[in-house]
């Protein structure tokens, strides 16, 4: 029996202009899931390869990849059609990943994500893939890519062994002047590790570890060690724990203002007297932030724990600002309990409360990506 899903599923962007490698990226991640259910929406089957498979469709249309994931072909319109398929407790899938060419702007995806009123789906960031060898030429024959980088969550320069190291450094200075505070990470052949966009699914009931050999354990036994250390090259993963609450005030503000190359932070943060009977699930993706409470259980050890992943970023300063936001310890057990009841501490919250999805309003449209993810 298929136990019902309570987690969101997260709906990643993938972009980038014909040529860019962006098919190569996903078809990795389609080798390298680490047995991740993975859901696709794609105009057309054709480019998606499947292991030892040849499959005919046409818009409109689900198959099975053979793998545990799903493809669906559609058109812009059908997407929500497509996303309730896609999030069925029955699917049983971990993340989606739409190829954006030939549906819509990335920036207009990136809308109907926010403004989905699918409870089951999290926006899983913009990742917009660049040719660096054809970059120039790409920015003369499609001038709005200024404006996909602008909105993207995270830039995968691609194609990197076909340019020289002075090249690929003044490219990367330009794509990050371009794209912000984006991650900005090199890539050859779209060569990415798949946990920069989700975590590797867990499985409890084992049916991932008993089955027979696929053509994923092949290519993964045939990569070897050397090229998942070079994957894992490509970023920074930095943790923190905290056993003192977070000052509500001072983590919004960190938040506000962390640094560029800081693509993702996951993790469960403890408020105190804030709130006394929810922890806050943090998911957060480039510019888009949401919280998510969750109570307390019996017993529980209430801890703040949160996970950041980017690209050319200062652990030592992270780690440092967020030990910078944890609360004043109170000496006084009653005092901390009665701080819980003051309106101060009601006020403190409101900056994190922002986040928290509430019932979406149908004639509150946003009008571009940040005031979007703000809404949320």
């Amino acid at each position: 029996m298929t136990p019902p899903r309570t987690q969101q599923i997260p709906v990643v962007v993938l972009a980038g202009f014909l040529g860019s490698g962006k098919t190569t990226l996903l078809n990795h991640l389609l080798r390298n899931r680490a047995g991740t259910r993975i859901g696709v929406i794609v105009n057309d089957f054709g480019s998606i390869e499947i292991d030892a498979m040849t499959v005919a469709g046409q818009v409109g249309s689900t198959v099975s990849l053979g793998n545990g994931c799903l493809c669906c072909a559609v058109d812009a319109s059908e997407l929500d059609t497509f996303l309730e398929t896609l999030t069925r407790p029955s699917a049983r899938l971990d993340v989606i990943v739409i190829e954006a060419s030939g549906l819509a702007e990335p920036q207009e995806l990136v809308r109907m994500l926010l403004a989905s009123e699918n409870p089951h789906i999290l926006y899983g960031g913009l990742v917009e893939v660049v040719d660096a060898a054809e970059f120039d030429a790409t920015r003369e024959r499609h001038p709005e890519i200024d404006r996909h980088l602008a909105v993207a969550d995270l830039v995968v320069l691609n194609k990197t062994d076909r340019v020289g190291e002075a090249e690929q450094d003044r490219l990367r200075k330009r794509v990050v002047e371009l794209s912000g505070p984006a991650a900005v990470i090199a890539a050859v052949h779209g060569r990415i590790d798949p946990e920069l966009l989700f975590d590797p699914a867990l499985r409890p009931d084992g049916e991932e570890k008993i089955r027979q050999l696929t053509f994923e354990d092949l290519l993964r036994e045939e990569a070897g060690h050397a090229h998942e250390d070079h994957l894992h090259a490509a970023y920074e993963s930095v943790d923190f724990t905290s056993d003192t609450p977070m000052d509500p005030r001072r983590f919004m503000a960190f938040l506000d203002s962390r640094p560029e190359g800081l693509y993702r932070i996951k993790g469960f943060a403890d408020f105190g007297a804030g709130d006394r009977d929810n922890k806050y699930a943090l998911h957060a993706v480039g510019r888009f932030l949401r919280f998510v409470p969750q109570p307390w259980t019996r017993g529980e050890q209430r801890l703040t724990q949160l996970v950041m992943i980017g690209s050319g970023i200062d652990a030592g300063a992270l780690r440092d600002g967020l030990a910078a936001c944890r609360a004043e310890p109170l000496e006084n057990p009653d005092a901390a309990r009665a701080s819980a009841d003051t309106p101060d501490a009601e006020r403190s919250m409101w900056g994190v409360l922002r986040y928290v999805r509430q019932e979406p309003d149908p004639d509150d449209v946003p009008v571009d990506v940040q005031e979007a993810a703000a809404e949320a």
